[in-house]
């Protein structure tokens, strides 16, 4: 969450589909089993893609140059990661958006292949017959719903990816929380370069944090949180959306978001749920001076 450069990297290089026991979710990449399942977290994913489409060369130094002239190439890079085929007979009118961006293989040779299939869509299928072939390495209601999923998978996410390239002032959008790709290109143009480093608290901070941290709670939760504040505060405002389904990904399981979320110590951290957007901000004697 810290170093979002290397977030690019885990949503678009290989992942290794292994695991040493129930406890090791390597097999789910950066992502959570419910964040599969669910397809939440997007809104982070597809800005953080488009961050890096815009500002950065493949192997991450930016690059010169105004980011809106390479707007088109972005969103060809999110419909290539989002790529599924065409449901199999299906007929479109030259209008119509499409779900399969095979003839992108050659400009995102490791987004979609050949056949259409984006990076997602294939993580999604292996990571279900990983849980389907391993029982004993994944926690037993995976291996029990990840036929199911699996099965369910290519007309759900067809469905999403034809939701994605809705315009943004069309008039047959369902619902008011809609996410499109050009709203997630137009949020990356106004965050700027994706961060390279892991920023690190004072010693002094670190160890207060430690001292209010409940029992119960890892070590580095709070670290982590102040951390991302501090990277993420705007200059207008001392709110932080917290995207909640993208931290349980990155901590590797949901502990965060089912319990840890209502554990946070009220002196350091203030929660904030308004209009369905979850968001915090720290004390300023939790700051650095």
């Amino acid at each position: 969450m810290l170093n979002e450069w290397q977030e690019f990297l885990d949503y678009t290089e290989p992942v290794a589909y292994r695991a040493s026991g129930k406890k090791d979710t390597a097999w789910l990449g950066r992502f959570t089993f419910e964040a599969l399942r669910d397809f939440s977290g997007m809104n982070r994913i597809l800005t953080i893609l488009a961050r890096g489409f815009l500002f950065h060369a493949p192997d991450g130094p930016l690059l010169p140059g105004d980011p809106r002239d390479k707007i088109g190439f972005a969103y060809d890079g999110l419909c290539a990661w989002c790529s599924i085929p065409e449901r199999r007979g299906a007929l479109h009118e030259e209008w119509q958006h499409r779900t399969d961006f095979a003839p992108l293989h050659e400009q995102f040779p490791k987004l979609v292949d050949e056949e259409g299939w984006g990076w997602f869509s294939r993580h999604f299928h292996r990571a279900m017959q990983f849980a389907l072939a391993h029982p004993d390495l994944v926690h037993k209601n995976y291996a029990a719903s990840a036929g199911k999923l699996d099965k369910r998978f290519d007309h759900e996410w067809r469905s999403k990816v034809l939701q994605y390239q809705t315009e943004r002032l069309s008039t047959l959008t369902e619902g008011a929380w809609t996410i499109r790709f050009d709203d997630m290109i137009a949020d990356a143009l106004e965050l700027g370069p994706l961060r390279c480093t892991e920023p690190e608290l004072p010693a002094e901070l670190a160890e207060r944090l430690e001292q209010v941290r409940p029992e119960k709670m890892p070590s580095n939760i709070l670290p982590t949180l102040v951390a991302y504040y501090l990277a993420n505060r705007p200059e207008d405002s001392d709110w932080v959306v917290l995207p909640v389904t993208n931290f349980d990904c990155y901590f590797g399981n949901t502990n965060f978001g089912r319990k840890y979320l209502n554990q946070f110590p009220q002196e350091v951290i203030e929660r904030s749920n308004s209009f369905g957007i979850s968001r915090y901000r720290v004390r300023e004697e939790y700051l650095p001076k």
